[in-house]
């Protein structure tokens, strides 16, 4: 079944509104508490025109694109532009408590903000892959989010967008402590996802599908681990220091040199089966990893 096509909003006015709620005190940047939103029966997918950071309870039927919350306590999820937020089987909203904090694009023109604000790689994971926090945590970005309400609830004046800005970027610089610190406490999913990822290179590589549907890509093998690219990746060079892509390349060539040191197939053959069009691509990416051509790995086994 088509999924609905969601409601565009494009301003902090219009989600208050939207949502039977009075109107911001500040037009760009605002913090609204979600137990007190309003059942819209009709909307249940949103995109928003900009940035939403929130920290919520009971999100169990609460959608980040496609992908389901797979935790119901305390946790934190971040939005960019252009992302929808989309209700599962009730409209939006659900029974939630929380807040969320929304930041209008505009708010940071002209900041140095305007530009980092990309650079922070938890804007674009999906759900699944929300951020996790003990009470500590949850207590320090609570502190930092009454800052900022009480700062555009004050009187504004030359100063107030300046102290914002850094209030908003301590939360963001925290957030990505707290994300590096959920890659190493939760060890056990962790390295599941490592044992995960050798089962979908193995089967890759095992089988026929190299032959019709050439290499796997990494937006593949996230999918198969169902996670984003970008926090497969994250994870991945927290653990082991290497990328998905790096990670791919090794089981490719481990491949590559069982073929060249059992088998009597050609380079040009052996490129074939790994899913390259041309063997140049393949020794290019041989010689780059270990340093020789498949010719002379081939030679060292004689």
């Amino acid at each position: 079944m088509a999924l609905e096509k969601p409601y565009r909003i494009k301003s902090i006015s219009e989600i208050h509104h939207l949502l039977g709620l009075p109107k911001p005190h500040h037009p760009l940047i605002g913090i609204i508490d979600v137990s007190g939103f309003k059942n819209h029966s009709d909307i249940r997918a949103v995109l928003l025109d900009f940035y939403v950071v929130s920290l919520k309870r009971g999100c169990d039927k609460l959608l980040y694109g496609q992908q389901k919350y797979d935790f119901d306590e305390g946790l934190m999820a971040f939005m960019s532009p252009g992302q929808i937020l989309r209700g599962q089987d009730e409209s939006i909203p659900v029974n939630l408590e929380g807040w969320m904090l929304f930041i209008h694009p505009d708010f940071l023109w002209n900041t140095p903000l305007a530009k980092k604000i990309r650079q922070y790689e938890y804007f674009a994971y999906a759900a699944r892959e929300a951020l996790f926090l003990s009470d500590k945590e949850e207590s320090i970005i609570n502190g930092i989010v009454d800052h900022i309400r009480s700062e555009y609830h004050s009187n504004i004046d030359k100063f107030s967008q300046e102290v914002i800005i850094a209030q908003l970027e301590l939360l963001f610089t925290y957030a990505q402590r707290f994300y590096e610190r959920q890659f190493i406490t939760r060890k056990i999913s962790s390295h599941k996802t490592l044992d995960r990822l050798e089962e979908v290179l193995t089967h890759c590589f095992d089988n026929d599908a190299l032959l019709t549907k050439g290499l796997p890509t990494v937006q593949y093998i996230a999918d198969k681990l169902q996670m984003s690219p970008k926090y497969l990746n994250s994870l991945l060079k927290q653990l082991t220091g290497q990328t998905t892509q790096q990670h791919l390349h090794n089981k490719l060539i481990d491949k590559a040199k069982e073929k060249l040191s059992t088998t009597d197939l050609t380079v040009s053959e052996i490129a074939y089966d790994l899913g390259f069009e041309h063997s140049q691509s393949f020794s290019k990416l041989f010689k780059t990893k270990t340093k020789q051509s498949p010719l002379e790995f081939r030679q060292s086994f004689n």
